[in-house]
């Protein structure tokens, strides 16, 4: 059914910018007379122009996954305060995408930093293949700039870690009750007496693999404790599919690394402002409005980039 609902809407996609492309056709001629008509078939070839991008990009979605919900989690690397503010801008970069998209944003676990900036962050976007876009986000990014925590004013290079996850509502990936460790905890920082009070933190590991899940956020213990679930379900369909992957020799192209050094992105903020791809080349000098979730140019040069060898 799910397969069936996806052609039906690309064959009405098609069908549509069809329609529009037989329009423009039709009006062609009377813009070369009519000044307003040109500037109308103007609006519509810049509008039709970005509707075949999209629909090019969806596309090269095949892979089932793709049109789920996306689990993104950052995570900052080492210096401190200064790699924690940079995963809180990176977590409101990618808030602020969702919403420009009109994705639903749910935090399912958020931990401060001592003096700014995040420890961690796990966000739930919910949309239309919101798995898809999202998933070439996987990987390190790269800050520069003159530090706002640095009284001498010196350049600081920061790294966070971006992991993007499928949210399978419909894969079973079996979980037995006898293989997991559930440990419950209080809620460390500011959150009201009933946070420090209550044991409302939830940690799960599953034993055969070492994958640990941490969830903090809500007051209920139980909400806690199904969202760590669904979250170690979407880790575990992650970790076996890779497995698989790995046995079969089909990965295409090397590993999604996520390790400190291997950036995929260089945000650049000073001596010049640059955002740069570094997998794919695309660049732009417009980082302000990159940060604040401008970011489907990078997506769309990704994804084309990968769908390349996909025909």
């Amino acid at each position: 059914m799910q397969e069936l609902s996806v052609l039906k809407e690309r064959l009405k996609t098609f069908r549509e910018i069809g329609e529009r492309l037989d329009y423009l056709k039709e009006v062609y001629e009377l813009a070369e007379e009519d000044p307003e008509v040109a500037e109308e078939v103007s609006r519509e070839y810049e509008d039709l122009k970005r509707a075949i991008e999209d629909f090019q990009i969806k596309l090269l979605f095949q892979n089932e996954e793709d049109y789920q919900n996306a689990i993104l989690e950052i995570h900052p690397g080492a210096g401190g305060t200064e790699s924690q503010d940079w995963a809180e801008m990176l977590m409101r970069m990618y808030v602020r995408w969702a919403e420009r998209r009109g994705y639903k944003v749910s935090v399912l676990d958020y931990q401060r930093g001592e003096e700014a900036g995040i420890k961690s962050a796990t966000l739930m976007i919910q949309g239309p293949y919101a798995y898809g876009y999202l998933k070439g986000e996987k990987g390190v990014h790269r800050l520069v700039r003159i530090s706002p925590f640095d009284a001498s004013n010196r350049r600081h290079t920061s790294f966070a870690a971006v992991g993007v996850l499928p949210e399978m509502k419909d894969v079973e990936v079996e979980i037995k009750p006898d293989e997991l460790k559930i440990e419950t905890f209080r809620s460390s920082g500011a959150g009201g007496q009933h946070v420090n009070k209550t044991e409302s933190a939830v940690r799960i590991t599953h034993i055969p693999t070492g994958i640990t899940v941490v969830m903090r956020s809500e007051r209920s213990q139980h909400q806690n404790r199904e969202n760590a679930m669904r979250v170690l379900k979407a880790r575990l369909y992650e970790y076996y599919r890779k497995k698989q992957e790995e046995k079969l020799q089909e990965l295409a192209g090397p590993k999604s690394s996520i390790e400190w050094g291997h950036q995929i992105r260089s945000y650049v903020l000073y001596p010049y402002k640059l955002v740069k791809d570094h997998r794919t080349g695309y660049e732009t000098s417009n980082a302000e409005a990159v940060l604040d979730g401008e970011l489907d140019d990078f997506i769309k040069a990704y994804l084309f980039h990968k769908g390349e060898g996909k025909g």
